[in-house]
């Protein structure tokens, strides 16, 4: 018997028998990140990241939470393969610290840090899961932030040099690579509004940010295709918002413009495009004139992708500001100061129906709305949700389970609309569950739970909630069963 059967209550049985099959080759995962899980921060070399510094800081994280055991995964990684075995996932996608692979962000790798990856990517592979190594989810080196960060230009160097590194010594196992992880939160949470690691607060910085993190992917593609084999792919995965006008009045319907321009197209113009839209430009010229972008930089930003990443958990609603503007509704986290540089006269508003323990409006429509848009915009490019999932308030009632409707409703609304996605002609390839694991949640530290699994954190001890048995059916039928909550 699986351990997923044998420590989780029973999946609830859905009314309505209608099955929806998902494609033959459809990839099936769960995806976590290295400063959420691994701890060991100061094991085998590992130097600090902005987070390990970000976390220690008094105040920016909830109750003092920091990263530095978190599930502890480095030590426990074994038994983290073997629960991904009993769900059935076909692919695992997590990060590489980057201060455990090359501390400092300088010089040459540590040959433990990589083992480290060398044997959670071998014991993957013997258990038939592949996996999809993302290079960056937000854990610079310290000392690189100590030299500027990602405002600065020398920064994306130093990232393809680590892409080398990282190339060299998994590229024999790994066939998957993201270069980046949701680089718009990098960039305008890092250093706009602060809520994230370094913490800064500058608009023009983290504009800068933004250019130089593109930059860095266009730079890590070229290093990767110079040392990888042809049959590898090359990615990155954006959060991209999908961006709805509170009403039709062209005030509301131009504030979505331009926030839709800073959450997306600051990204997709260049990546997908080769260039900045103009719009962006405009909007932000009383902030800076964008000369830190050198002629020949979007041809490098512009590398040729095997397919795109895309995040999703929740639509953002938007307004031309009545009065006050606000930025606190837009699900990014508390501050005085904006994430978006020369928006300020855009209202965000909390959207209608359910919400997740985060305060994230539940609302499947939106990723199919965005998977239809991303069809349209870029109909050649195909599409793998690397991310979609949900926090709730899990706890284990007496019998020692975790009983989790709310997450398996919000996982069946979500898949349903990538299927319909898929039936109305969408390119979508594969699904990743966020997340394997409860973890440290960032600026939220230990407060909200994300994981199919729950983790006693003062234990370690791993117990597969109802979502994981319920998501393991639908990867070993990949069939989708409709009838759950009402979602079309």
């Amino acid at each position: 018997m699986s351990t997923v059967a044998r420590r989780v209550a029973p999946a609830p049985v859905l009314k309505n028998t209608t099955i929806r099959t998902f494609p033959q080759g459809f990839t099936w995962g769960t995806a976590t990140a290295a400063y959420q899980i691994e701890g060991a921060a100061s094991a085998d070399g590992r130097t600090p990241s902005i987070w390990d510094t970000y976390s220690h800081t008094p105040g920016r994280v909830r109750n003092g939470d920091t990263g530095d055991v978190a599930t502890d995964h480095y030590h426990r990684w074994r038994e983290d393969v073997e629960i991904m075995a009993d769900l059935g996932v076909s692919a695992y996608r997590f990060s590489l610290s980057w201060s455990r692979v090359q501390p400092t962000g300088r010089g040459p790798a540590v040959e433990k840090g990589l083992d480290f990856y060398r044997a959670l990517t071998d014991a993957l592979l013997e258990k038939g899961i592949e996996p999809v190594v993302t290079l960056y989810h937000w854990d610079l080196p310290q000392e690189l932030e100590d030299a500027g960060g990602w405002p600065e230009r020398a920064t994306s160097d130093r990232f393809a040099d680590y892409a080398t590194l990282a190339a060299r010594a998994l590229g024999d196992r790994v066939k998957t690579w993201i270069t980046l992880n949701e680089p718009w939160c990098s960039a305008f949470l890092g250093y706009g509004s602060g809520v994230h690691a370094p913490g800064r607060t500058d608009p023009v910085a983290a504009l800068r940010a933004a250019h130089h993190l593109n930059l860095a992917h266009g730079k890590a593609v070229q290093a990767l295709r110079a040392e990888l084999p042809a049959r590898a792919q090359a990615s990155i995965t954006l959060n991209i918002h999908h961006v709805r006008a509170l009403t039709e009045t062209a005030e509301d319907l131009n504030a979505a413009r331009r926030i839709d321009a800073l959450a997306n197209r600051v990204f997709t113009g260049p990546l997908l495009e080769g260039e900045y839209p103009q719009d962006l430009l405009q909007d932000t010229a009383s902030l800076t004139d964008w000369s830190f972008v050198r002629h020949g930089d979007t041809a490098t930003i512009h590398q040729p992708l095997d397919f795109l990443g895309v995040n999703y958990y929740t639509p953002t609603l938007v307004s031309a500001a009545t009065g006050e503007a606000s930025h606190g509704s837009d699900g990014h986290g508390a501050s005085e100061h904006s994430p978006w540089p020369g928006a300020d006269d855009v209202a965000f508003h909390r959207p209608p129906g359910n919400t997740t323990a985060m305060g994230w409006a539940v609302d499947p429509s939106g990723l199919y709305d965005l998977l239809t848009r991303l069809k349209a915009d870029f109909p050649a490019m195909p599409l793998v949700i690397t991310e979609n999932g949900a926090a709730f308030d899990d706890y284990v009632n007496p019998e020692g389970e975790v009983s989790d409707p709310e997450r398996i409703d919000y996982l069946h609304g979500h898949l349903s609309a990538v299927h319909r996605a898929i039936r109305a002609g969408v390119d979508v390839r594969g699904y990743f569950l966020w997340s394997l694991l409860d973890n440290f949640e960032w600026g939220y530290g230990y407060s909200k739970r994300f994981g199919a699994v729950y983790v006693d954190y003062p234990t370690g001890k791993r117990i597969p909630k109802a979502s994981a048995r319920w998501y393991a059916d639908v990867v070993r039928t990949g069939t989708l069963p409709e009838g759950s909550g009402g979602h079309r």
